[in-house]
């Protein structure tokens, strides 16, 4: 455990911000869980919206610093993929 006292600050800001991270993860696997749902029972207007809604969750991820930007832009694109291939 640290002695010091900014070592012990940073300690809580750090289990903080794992904890927010891993919650923001944990509602883009769901967000694509739910999209890839919608697309397997073939309802492709849903899978549209649920696309636009896991874009977004995905750009204010990256925009955050929770993904990295490419990776965000890279499971948008493999998403969309998967909805033109689909339809």
């Amino acid at each position: 455990m640290a002695n010091i006292k900014s070592a012990k600050k940073r300690i809580l800001v750090i289990n903080k911000k794992t904890a927010r991270n891993k919650m923001i993860k944990s509602q883009l696997k769901t967000a694509v869980r739910r999209f890839e749902e919608a697309l397997a029972a073939e309802n492709y207007e849903e899978a549209k919206t649920k696309l636009r809604f896991v874009e977004k969750k995905l750009s204010q991820a990256a925009s955050k610093g929770t993904i990295h930007k490419s990776t965000a832009s890279r499971k948008v694109s493999r998403l969309a993929q998967k909805l033109n291939k689909a339809m």
